[in-house]
Order: structure tokens, then sequence, then C-alpha cells
């Protein structure tokens, strides 16, 4: 049986307070936050970090991206607003060593975070949404068969410009079905 939180080059583990002066980084890194926020940039203190890793309740399960090779920490993954009675959930991802990105990384961690979702969770519905000028995301969630199922136009304003926010979703057996194929 494979690995559920392992892919051929990352694993996922869990987020520990050593790893918040790195979490701390990204939040300061402009460029990524503008990828996964619509609030005003802000960098998070480590209060605030600390905070957010030890914040896991029964509707979110977070993980951080390592190199199985080194340990070395890349990025992480979560899974949050969980409906156990509906089987849904949300879920977002981020490899924030710019040296790690663009490798087929995300893409491992997505496998596994899926896998985990539908197969040890046994939920039914996987969404996730984009801002529409994150061109390598929507890429990747295409090509892991997410289904774009709607937008939310002119969502946000950024450097003058409106830009709309993406909403797809992936069901357990559309996921199978991809494994499969």
């Amino acid at each position: 049986m494979k690995s559920l939180l392992t892919g051929q080059h990352i694993h996922l583990t869990s987020l520990s307070e050593d790893d918040a002066g790195l979490l701390m980084k990204w939040s300061r890194n402009e460029k990524l936050q503008r990828l996964l926020d619509a609030l005003p940039y802000k960098p998070k203190s480590e209060d605030e970090v600390k905070k957010w890793i030890g914040g896991e309740d029964q509707s979110t399960r977070l993980f951080a991206i390592r190199l199985k090779d080194s340990g070395r920490l890349i990025g992480y993954a979560e899974l949050d607003g969980i409906l156990w009675a509906h089987r849904v959930g949300g879920l977002s991802i981020l490899i924030g060593e710019e040296e790690y990105q663009g490798r087929g990384l995300g893409r491992e961690a997505m496998e596994c975070l899926l896998d985990f979702s539908f197969r040890e969770l046994n939920l039914h519905r996987l969404q996730l949404t984009v801002f529409s000028y994150n061109t390598h995301a929507i890429r990747l969630y295409e090509n892991l068969g997410f289904t774009k199922e709607g937008s939310f136009r002119e969502f946000l304003q950024r450097d003058g410009k409106r830009h709309d926010m993406y909403l797809y979703g992936m069901l357990a057996d559309e996921w199978q079905n991809k494994k499969e194929g």
C-alpha cells in the first residue's frame, strides 16, 4: 500500500514552532502572500505564526511540506473549513522556498493531500479558490483534474486593476478516475 503522505521527493509532516522563522520569512514575501490572500498584504508576527501552527482544530488539517532526503521545510498545505456532516473541505498550498518552485514538488504535495483527503478522511468534495493572475496554480489545479466551477468577477483590486477569483472543485470519484486513467 502506498503511503498517504509521501511522494517521490517530498513528504507531509506536522509543522512545529521550530518552523516559525521560515514561515515568518514567507509571510514577509509580498509576492507570495498576494497569490494566497485577498486581504491587503501584512507580514505576520511570530505570535501570529505560532498561533496559526497551534490552531489546528476538527475542521483543519495543517501539514509541512518537507524534502524526503533532508527534511527541509519548503512549504505547507492546509485542509480547512471541513464540514464533516457533508464531507467537504477547502484546501490551499504554498511552496515558499523559491528554489523549489516550478519543480513539480507542489504537484506531489497536492497529490498526497488529495489521497489523504479522499482515502483517509473519506471526504467527498474538495474545493479551492485562486486569483485569475495566478496562472501557474491554475495550470496545476486543472492538470490535477479540478473543475472550474465559477468565477467571482472582479473580486479584488491589486495595483489598480480588478481581478477575478475562480472557484475550483473536485469530487472523490473524479480523483479516483484520474488516478486509474
